[in-house]
């Protein structure tokens, strides 16, 4: 981006021209320490916010992940727990920007392709960058110094930096300032910019507009941004993301005959596959079941659950068919789900089904990274144990290459029940114990059983 002085005070103010003092990694680190954007509300101001509600995309994404008009808006959390915007929320924010301040003259596709590379939509994300002491922040990654130059030279007032810290992390003031920034780079020096310029100009600066440097940004570009518009054709037809609030209860999910019977649980298919998978055909047979009426297994307080046996099947099942590029033993994924659930068809406490995984979590797999093999409209679907394996697994296979990074079973199991920024390697607590033992007994029930099939 632009190298333009000056910049933000920790007030939220801005430094004068004349002065030549930089904010380090570290200053504006504490801002973002002092940030907590936890709904809607806290970062967009009411008119911005009715404008949001006031898009039938939007509104329709909102209401089905539980929201209510006149109430805060919780704001969507990747499994790290940092706030992002949704992509319809994105292309949202982009659309009422560009039609109030830019008269339609900025392509809106545009802004969230580059929203997309710079920040993954991520609200919060700070980045260094090489030649500069100063971080770029924000959705579009903007230098501070950059927006008070578009401010104080460009006049680009129609939101005004305030006593708030965390001004330019707002998503509408961001936006706002991306796509002014956007806009000059469109006419610079007057000469009408080609999109090629414009989006290599905005990674590396009009110097390097035509640098070999920026040339895989402009390829990555046109992926992102192609990218984007099928998917968005791909989510009208789906369900919206869950956001980061309470879920409703499992108990009033439940439904005596679906936890009676496999077959009214489980899709036709998945059944044929349990049949077909040797040990399953070998247990169901020996306890008397029949096909299209395979009873749960029950404990003394009537709680469905599963067999190892039948654990063991599904993973077997759904990494076959679905994950077959992934080196994660199914034995491993089983003991993860057995941790958390103790095989229990509802999972344990807040914690839905046989892997465990959160509704918000499986849907942002669902929703962000493409895993859509099973329909996730509900927390009740989670119930299902093939579609609670299919996002626990997906989920464990995402861990396991976290940050581009292969990793090991220490992080990635940890990471399951802790989440990726909390794994420490010496740890020995519980959940680790208990999976170490977990495990075992799968490693024991697999060495015993004869090799299965699965057709």
């Amino acid at each position: 981006m632009l190298s333009i002085p000056p910049l933000l005070t920790l007030e939220g103010k801005f430094i004068s021209s004349s002065c030549k003092a930089f904010w380090s990694l570290s200053q504006l680190a504490i801002i973002l320490m002092a940030i907590s954007f936890s709904y809607w509300d806290d970062c967009v101001d009411p008119q911005n916010f009715e404008a949001m509600w006031n898009v039938p995309e939007v509104s329709a994404e909102w209401i089905k992940a539980g929201e209510q008009r006149c109430q805060k808006v919780h704001l969507s959390r990747d499994p790290d727990g940092q706030p992002y915007l949704t992509q319809t929320e994105m292309r949202a924010v982009a659309d009422i920007i560009i039609t109030k301040h830019f008269h339609s003259e900025i392509d809106p596709d545009m802004i969230c392709a580059i929203a997309e590379l710079e920040s993954d939509r991520q609200l919060l994300v700070m980045n260094s960058r090489h030649k500069s002491k100063e971080p770029t922040v924000g959705l579009m990654q903007l230098l501070p110094k950059t927006t008070e130059w578009l401010m104080s030279e460009l006049g680009y007032c129609s939101y005004e930096a305030d006593e708030n810290r965390e001004f330019l992390f707002k998503p509408f003031v961001n936006v706002y300032f991306g796509a002014a920034y956007i806009k000059w780079l469109s006419n610079f020096e007057n000469k009408k910019r080609s999109e090629e310029f414009i989006v290599r100009a905005y990674k590396g600066g009009t110097k390097k507009a035509t640098h070999k440097s920026t040339l895989r940004y402009w390829n990555c570009y046109l992926s992102v941004k192609e990218s984007f518009r099928s998917r968005k054709s791909v989510d009208d037809n789906v369900s919206p993301p869950a956001h980061s609030h309470p879920l409703p209860s499992l108990e009033n999910s439940k439904d005596a005959s679906v936890d009676t019977y496999w077959d009214s649980r489980v899709a036709p298919e998945d059944m044929e596959a349990m049949w077909n998978h040797l040990e399953v055909r070998k247990e169901w047979n020996k306890s008397k079941q029949k096909q299209g009426k395979v009873r749960f297994a029950h404990d003394e307080k009537k709680r469905p659950y599963l067999s190892r046996v039948e654990m063991k099947a599904i993973a077997d099942i759904i990494l076959y068919k679905y994950l077959s590029t992934v080196k994660i033993k199914s034995t491993v994924i089983c003991a993860i789900g057995e941790v958390l659930s103790k095989r229990f068809l509802h999972g344990v406490g807040e914690q839905p089904g046989i892997m465990g995984i959160d509704y918000s979590t499986a849907y942002w797999l669902y929703l962000e990274l493409g895993y859509r093999a099973y329909r996730l409209e509900s927390v009740d679907d989670l119930n299902n144990p093939f579609v609670s394996m299919y996002f626990g697994a997906a989920y464990v296979a995402w861990l396991s290459e976290y940050e581009g990074r292969e990793r090991p079973p220490d992080f990635f199991v940890q990471a399951y029940f802790v989440g990726p920024k909390n794994v420490n390697p010496q740890d020995t607590s519980t959940l680790w114990l208990k999976f170490e033992e977990t495990l075992s007994k799968y490693e024991e029930t697999k060495r015993s059983s004869d090799s299965c099939s699965i057709m």
